[in-house]
C-alpha cells in the first residue's frame, strides 16, 4: 500500500506559528485567535494583504523550523510503517515568496521533513519519496506517477481535480469541518481518525 500525503496544513500545522509571528511583528491585536486563518482574515480586513503575503514567505522560509506537526501525524506514520505501507509526501508550492526576501521554500520544507520525519533511526519517509512541485497540475501528475493507493489532502480542489487519478482513494483532512464533499471522498477531522480509518482496513 502506498499512501500519499500533502504537506502544508495537512502534515504541518501553522496556526501557532502564524499567530506568534503576527504578534512579534505587531500586525494583529494580542486577542486575535491563535489561528492562521484568523491572522489572514484580520490583515485582509485592515487592507494589509501585502503583510500577509510577505509573512507567508517568512514563515515558510526563515521560520519553518518552528512549525509543528499536527497531533497524531507522526504516530500515524509509525503505524503505517509498521503495517508495511510506503509513505510519500507530495505537495505544491512556489520555490520563492511573492514578496520579501527570496527564501528557498522547497529547501526549507525538505529540511523540516528531514528533521522531523526523515533519516534518523526512526526514518518515516524516504527522502526519495518527498516531492515539492510548482503547480497543482504537476502535483496531480506526481500522485499518479508514483501510484498512490490513497491520498490525504486538506484542499478539496486537489481531490476534485479533473485529472486526479481515478484509482487513488481520496481522503480530505478537514480539522475545522470547513468543507462539504461528495460521498466518494472520505472526510476526516484528525490524524487519530485517519489512523482509525486505515487500521480498520489493515485488520480486515
Amino acid at each position: 500500500m502506498r499512501i500519499g500525503i500533502d504537506f502544508d496544513n495537512t502534515i504541518v500545522s501553522y496556526d501557532t506559528l502564524f499567530h506568534r509571528v503576527a504578534i512579534e511583528k505587531s500586525l494583529v491585536p494580542m486577542d486575535t485567535p491563535r489561528s492562521k486563518l484568523a491572522v489572514r482574515d484580520y490583515l485582509r480586513k485592515v487592507d494589509n494583504e501585502d503583510a500577509w503575503t510577505e509573512m507567508q514567505g517568512y514563515v515558510y522560509g526563515a521560520r519553518m523550523d518552528d512549525a509543528e506537526a499536527y497531533a497524531g501525524v507522526v504516530e500515524f506514520m509509525r503505524l503505517a510503517k509498521k503495517r508495511g505501507a510506503t509513505l510519500a509526501i507530495v505537495s505544491h508550492k512556489t520555490k520563492h515568496p511573492f514578496l520579501g526576501p527570496q527564501y528557498d521554500l522547497h529547501a526549507a520544507a525538505k529540511l523540516w521533513v528531514d528533521s522531523f520525519l526523515g533519516c534518523g533511526a526512526d526514518c518515516l519517509v524516504d527522502p526519495e519519496m518527498v516531492f515539492f512541485e510548482l503547480t497543482k497540475e504537476e502535483k496531480i501528475r506526481r500522485i499518479a506517477d508514483i501510484g498512490c493507493d490513497y491520498f490525504i489532502d486538506d484542499l478539496p480542489e486537489i481531490l476534485r481535480f479533473p485529472t486526479f487519478p481515478s484509482q487513488t482513494v481520496r481522503l480530505l483532512f478537514d480539522p475545522e469541518n470547513s468543507h462539504s464533499m461528495e460521498e466518494s471522498v472520505s472526510k476526516l477531522a484528525s490524524w487519530q481518525e485517519i489512523s482509525a480509518y486505515f487500521e480498520e482496513r489493515w485488520t480486515r
